[in-house]
């Protein structure tokens, strides 16, 4: 099989190194970027004849199709605001298409593409990287383990091994995706029905084995499809991220002074008092993702933290071929952890790791037909969780699965 990667920064070349180094059905690879010169400099680092770059730019739907064919599948790892005219590409070549996702608003638009997705005989699946993406699989694994659930608690979080002040974090992604988990609202599911919920509220501490104090606070995206997909199936579905205790008080200040905020706002107040006629105007969040961008740490190595609890009344245990149920009258917790970090060896993040590996995994599998059915579908649907499981332990993505009294 051949698959496209589209963009060469962090993801994008995590992407390619997994399809060329631990994936033997994939035949060839191409990488494309805006930026020859960043597509050319991935290709030597995976280190392969396997993998040749091109230039593309994605806003050019015609260059853009004219690329797609001849691949089974593509990885878009390039800004949100592409996808959907990606995913309208892919089905008119006939190209299986996922992308890392990032706003609830273009996955509802790739999603209303399902007819002409069937109809081409491919798979469009959008979310496919961490969270949302790795966990939205992880949770219909969970899940299944029960007769029925409860609650589905999922937490989140790439931290860096060496935290710095004043915000203890680094940049592991795009600054416009940083700000947009922390200042759109969350949806939820609460007493049975989906709802919302402001991010950066909800604080609650939690600890993982060796770890200093950490918190978690609601962030928006991570639940992604998941409240459509168990909406009158469960009663509590969350997800929130964690950070490094005293992040969210820091970050949520700057919030609440106004440097999130995307309206222009006018400087030079005092210019116009001694009537000057020409303001400029700036807008803050502009400003403030710059800022973040200079003066926050980046690509330092650092760890991935993965935690979902699920609530239910009736357990499935297997051991080997077989399987019993616990029948219990009290709820049984279920909680799945991964710690993941930087590979010291390949020198690939934990964070490329666990969100470039699950999406060049879903683009194999729909490469090979290995999906539940063809069209516009959320992760969760479409992909086999045992299948999915096997793959990530394959490269050593462990998951601990233990069971809380």
């Amino acid at each position: 099989m051949k698959i496209l990667v589209l963009g060469a920064g962090r993801m994008g070349y995590g992407a390619a190194f997994d399809l060329v180094h631990n994936s033997p059905q994939v035949e060839a690879v191409t990488v494309a970027d805006f930026d020859l010169a960043k597509a050319e400099e991935a290709a030597a680092k995976v280190g392969t004849s396997r993998i040749s770059a091109k230039q593309i730019d994605v806003s050019d739907y015609a260059a853009v199709a004219r690329l797609m064919r001849g691949h089974a599948s593509a990885i878009s790892c390039v800004n949100y605001w592409h996808n959907e005219s990606l995913s309208r590409a892919a089905i008119e070549t006939s190209t299986n298409f996922c992308d890392l996702g990032g706003n609830n608003y273009v996955v509802d638009a790739q999603l209303t593409l399902d007819s002409e997705a069937k109809a081409a005989g491919i798979n469009i699946i959008p979310d496919c990287g961490l969270a949302p993406g790795m966990v939205s699989i992880l949770a219909m694994h969970g899940a299944a383990r029960f007769d029925s659930v409860d609650e589905i608690h999922i937490r989140v979080g790439g931290l860096p091994q060496n935290p710095q002040r004043p915000l203890d974090y680094q940049l592991v992604f795009s600054v416009e995706g940083l700000i947009n988990e922390y200042v759109e609202t969350a949806r939820v599911i609460r007493d049975g029905k989906i709802t919302t919920v402001e991010s950066m509220t909800e604080l609650e501490s939690l600890s993982f084995d060796n770890f200093p104090p950490l918190e978690a606070f609601q962030t928006s995206g991570g639940t992604s499809t998941l409240p459509d997909t168990f909406l009158g199936k469960i009663k509590e579905l969350d997800y929130k991220t964690i950070r490094y205790a005293g992040h969210c008080e820091k970050f949520k200040t700057m919030i609440d002074l106004g440097l999130c905020s995307s309206e222009e706002m006018p400087v030079g107040s005092l210019q116009l008092a001694v009537g000057s006629s020409d303001c400029p105007k700036v807008v803050p969040r502009k400003i403030f993702g710059e800022l973040l961008q200079r003066h926050l740490p980046a690509d330092g190595p650092d760890y991935v933290l993965v935690r979902l609890e699920f609530v239910g009344r009736s357990l499935t245990v297997r051991d080997g071929s077989s399987e019993f149920k616990i029948q219990n009258p009290k709820a049984k917790i279920l909680r799945y952890d991964i710690i993941d970090k930087q590979d010291e060896k390949t020198g690939l993040s934990a964070m490329m790791r666990t969100t470039a590996f699950p999406a060049s995994i879903i683009a194999q599998m729909m490469a090979a037909g290995d999906v539940n059915a063809c069209g516009a579908t959320p992760q969760e649907k479409a992909i086999d969780p045992e299948k999915f499981v096997a793959e990530l332990e394959r490269r050593n993505i462990r998951i601990t699965i233990s069971e809380i009294s």
